[in-house]
């Protein structure tokens, strides 16, 4: 379960400033109902995946003993 702030906090600052785990639930979440986004939310969407490859993105190329090689977001 995701924990941290709300879209309505975090649409009043810029993307550079959000933390890993919320870029990853909130794109994670717009990816699962991209079919009933309407332009502002696919303007959005498209802002969080710019902000994920400027970071350099999120994979892993291992996965170790605690952790894989997705993103936890929890």
């Amino acid at each position: 379960m995701y924990v941290g702030r709300d879209m309505t906090e975090l649409s009043m600052i810029p993307k550079s400033k959000w933390k890993d785990s919320e870029l990853a639930f909130f794109h994670h979440s717009f990816q699962q109902i991209a079919p009933y986004l309407n332009a502002e939310g696919q303007t959005i969407h498209r802002e969080i995946i710019e902000e994920i490859e400027a970071r350099g993105g999120f994979n892993r190329m291992e996965a170790t003993y605690t952790q894989g090689t997705k993103p936890s977001y929890d």
